[in-house]
């Protein structure tokens, strides 16, 4: 299963964007993305933005994956 992470854009330069999430920085391509602007938070996949999402749809995403993480830690898979 691939899943795609929010991550909040700091600094664009181009179509190219530097993104954080969780205190990790990384380079992404924006080439799918219609009028980013810093502070806008994106759905990342593979090194390219392919959504952007609202604050609140990412802090949703965030506790999700943050949730299955830790059921993972404990030994139980979701079926």
């Amino acid at each position: 299963m691939c899943v795609a992470k929010p991550y909040r854009i700091i600094k664009i330069n181009g179509k190219k964007a530097i993104v954080e999430s969780d205190h990790y920085t990384h380079e992404v391509d924006l080439v799918l993305i219609k009028d980013p602007q810093i502070g806008d938070y994106v759905l990342v996949h593979k090194d390219i933005a392919v959504n952007k999402v609202i604050l609140e749809e990412a802090e949703k995403i965030f506790k999700l994956l943050h949730e299955n993480s830790t059921l993972k830690k404990k030994g139980f898979r979701k079926r």
